[in-house]
């Protein structure tokens, strides 16, 4: 019989409890891995699904996803006469947080440029696109909201015609899709009693100058409702999303527009790449300090227990050097003890994490090369842990077993 498995049968109970607790650090380690995946797949979620070619946003700003950008509403109309460009749509997210039916409903009010864009290309669980430009919105499963329900979001209510899944923000809030003109009326929303006062003050502004005095119909107009003010711009955009014809250069056409003083443009590829550089920068960090630090602490309670475990068969290893055997068959014995705890530990961690990760606040993705290295960096974490084990039987006396 192998005289490690023999020994883990003497010692069964301490090897399974230490197995199961490299097992369950191992998960969490696997976890973080796969918490970091799943930060990246759900910031870039929105970017890669939505198929813009170009991002066009403020001037000198990094995009909607980096930091505040405002546009022109009517942006869209000088994008579409750029040789090459296809179409061109109003991008606008925003996240809300309200009460409902006594419950916190969080989520990312994303809109629609319609009637160009119906939400056609979102994959549905059940219920249908948009087919009116007003009321009506798509909500990610995540939030809970059933088909048909009915849901006060600032002056109006809006129907729930449609329900996607997996379908979040950067920051894990499930997305909801409306019309571009009722998102941002979410978003620009304000009590009645702000715009009586705004209102009011437009009022005394106009009469503090001399137009004021000298036209009294500019009074009530400056006391009127904001979109009936020709100075006023309608409602900004937080980018335009540029399409282009097939074999245009999307580099090429993003520098021509960059060439504007009021906006940059940016490929898809770079738009990615500042959401990972910025938004999700310092928790890459984070999770991958964790990563580490629970890789040490694997190793030196493997360490300490394969220590333990050989400190209680000094008499035996004595025994076995009395008998005339050799060094490699008292090496094998501890080293196979620690490869063995490796593998069922990491096996437990994989086992464990199919029932816990699904039950975690964010999408964890776990993928086969991040699986592979982790069997690698258990591999290694066996051998060093063993080491201390080795070194310990090596000074062993054989004589110590006559005393």
């Amino acid at each position: 019989m192998n005289l490690a498995v023999r020994d883990i049968r003497q010692n069964v109970g301490r090897f399974v409890l230490t197995s199961i607790g490299i097992g369950m650090l191992l998960m969490i380690v696997m976890g973080m891995s796969g918490i970091y995946r799943g930060l990246i797949y759900e910031g870039t979620l929105l970017i890669d699904r939505i198929g813009a070619d170009l991002w066009v946003v403020q001037g000198n700003t990094r995009g909607p996803f980096a930091e505040v950008s405002r546009l022109p509403a009517n942006l869209d109309d000088r994008l579409r006469a750029v040789p090459g460009v296809a179409g061109a749509r109003r991008f606008v997210s925003h996240t809300i947080q309200r009460e409902h039916r006594g419950q916190r409903l969080r989520m990312v009010v994303q809109g629609l440029a319609w009637p160009e864009d119906k939400g056609d290309w979102l994959t549905l669980l059940a219920g249908r696109p948009l087919r009116q430009g007003h009321y009506e919105m798509i909500a990610d499963r995540s939030l809970g909201l059933p088909l048909g329900e009915k849901i006060k979001l600032g002056k109006n209510v809006y129907e729930v015609v449609g329900l996607t899944r997996g379908m979040v923000g950067s920051g894990g809030d499930g997305l909801t899709f409306f019309t571009v003109s009722d998102a941002e009326a979410i978003q620009f929303d304000v009590p009645g009693e702000v715009l009586r006062l705004e209102r009011q003050a437009r009022r005394a502004r106009t009469e503090a100058n001399d137009l004021g005095r000298m036209q009294p119909l500019e009074l009530e107009r400056a006391a009127g409702p904001a979109a009936g003010i020709p100075s006023l711009a309608p409602p900004q955009v937080s980018a335009v999303m540029v399409t282009l014809l097939p074999g245009v250069d999307p580099a090429k056409v993003a520098a021509s527009i960059s060439t504007w003083p009021d906006v940059t443009a940016y490929t898809q590829q770079e738009q990615k790449d500042l959401l990972l550089s910025g938004t999700l920068d310092k928790a890459k960090r984070q999770l991958g300090l964790f990563r580490v630090l629970l890789i040490i602490i694997s190793a030196i309670i493997m360490a300490l227990i394969i220590y333990t475990l050989t400190l209680d068969k000094i008499h035996d290893i004595a025994m076995l050097k009395l008998m005339g055997a050799r060094n490699g068959v008292i090496i094998g014995l501890i080293l196979q003890q620690a490869l063995l705890m490796g593998a069922l530990g990491y096996g437990l961690a994989w086992w464990m994490g199919q029932f816990v990760f699904p039950r975690f606040a964010r999408l964890v993705v776990v993928t086969t090369p991040d699986l592979i290295s982790l069997a690698g960096i258990v591999l290694a974490i066996s051998v060093l842990a063993s080491l201390l084990g080795i070194s310990t039987a090596m000074r062993v006396d054989p004589n110590k077993v006559l005393s």
